[in-house]
């Protein structure tokens, strides 16, 4: 299973094994990580479940687009990296990818 590990911004890393085909979202939220809002439930309408993929894993996940790169204008950290968590789906490619966490959703 894939594993993926959530950095929040004081730094406290955590792994999740995260099952094929489901979002870094829905485990998020699963795991019960709080600084992931989602608070349209994964539809792609509010980015409060944006993260920030490491770079050296930006080639791998590939870029945000259409509707989401519109909505990653309006986060509070937006930056090259940023990627909506609901739109990142694992994949055995993922195993050992790195996100981190915006200090707010809103």
């Amino acid at each position: 299973m894939p594993r993926v590990t959530f950095i929040n911004s004081d730094g406290f890393a955590r792994t999740l094994d995260i099952g094929e085909g489901e979002t870094l979202m829905e485990a998020a939220r699963g795991a019960g990580i709080e600084e992931i809002l989602a608070e349209c439930g994964g539809a792609c309408a509010c980015a409060t479940c944006h993260v920030h993929v490491d770079p050296a894993w930006m080639e791998t996940v590939g870029p945000a687009s259409g509707g989401e790169a519109e909505l990653l204008d309006y986060v509070t950290e937006p930056g090259p990296t940023a990627r909506l968590s609901c739109q990142i789906t694992m994949a055995a490619a993922l195993d050992g990818l790195v996100v981190r966490l915006p200090r707010s959703q809103q």
